[in-house]
């Protein structure tokens, strides 16, 4: 198994991991403010659902590749499931891991506080499974979709060995994300986030099916990131050089 490193309670008050919360905080609330807002504006436009639908997928493969590009400082997570999956893979430490995901829950929280102001009040809508899709298949959705996402994030992203790929990893998550919405939207909602899922669900404080977009998610990610980090890349360093406590 990658090794997993604890970090130390100084992690917080360091410069670079304070610049890093920053960057991952505004980058997820801008996310997760033109993600939901295309979402509210699809709902008060009466938009019918395919057409609803690619708007959504369009607007989230937009903001998802421009956010992690700009989120290069704090790597651009967006989603605790990302979090998880890179602690798994060695390349971010648990202390950090956890504050990466207490500011995106915060992050997307504002931005639909933000928006539910900015519309006057208008419905956010939330992630929760949809007509005759049971609780066992919205996991599985989710668990397939995340797991895609950070399978992609990984190969050309965090693989030293991604090629000609390099530079353009911001753009291609975004792509996966936009199709996966495409493709399980219809279903699960496609969230493949828990910050993303959170947001509305606490603005609106209606948490209906909201564990499913956690469970799935995290159980996605992680898995992605486990399998990645074992089987496809070649361990030529430490990702984490610094000494911290592992187990």
């Amino acid at each position: 198994m990658p090794k997993i490193s604890l970090g130390t309670s100084r992690e917080a008050v360091q410069p670079d991991c304070i610049k890093a919360l920053v960057v991952e905080f505004v980058t997820t609330f801008l996310f997760v403010f033109a993600g939901v807002g295309t979402s509210v504006a699809a709902d008060e436009m009466g938009a019918n659902t395919l057409v609803g639908l690619f708007v959504v997928a369009v607007a989230h493969a937009l903001v998802v590749g421009a956010m992690t590009s700009a989120g290069r400082i704090s790597g651009g997570h967006l989603n605790p499931a990302v979090t998880l999956g890179l602690l798994l893979g060695g390349h971010i430490t648990v202390v950090r891991s956890i504050l990466y995901c207490i500011d995106q829950l915060l992050a997307s929280s504002a931005a639909c506080i933000l928006l539910k102001y900015l519309t006057g009040g208008l419905s956010i809508p939330i992630h929760s499974l949809k007509s005759g899709v049971g609780f066992l298949q919205g996991v599985l959705w989710e668990v397939i979709l995340t797991f895609s996402l950070l399978f992609t994030v990984y190969a050309i992203v965090v693989d030293p060995k991604k090629g000609s790929i390099d530079g353009l990893g911001p753009m291609l998550i975004g792509f996966v994300v936009g199709a996966n919405i495409l493709a399980g939207g219809a279903f699960s909602g496609a969230s493949m986030n828990p910050a993303r899922s959170f947001g509305p669900a606490f603005v609106s404080w209606d948490w209906t099916d909201h564990w499913v977009y956690w469970v799935g998610p995290l159980i996605g990610g992680g898995l992605a990131g486990y399998i990645y980090e074992k089987f496809f890349i070649v361990k030529t360093y430490a990702s984490l050089p610094h000494e911290d406590e592992a187990f």
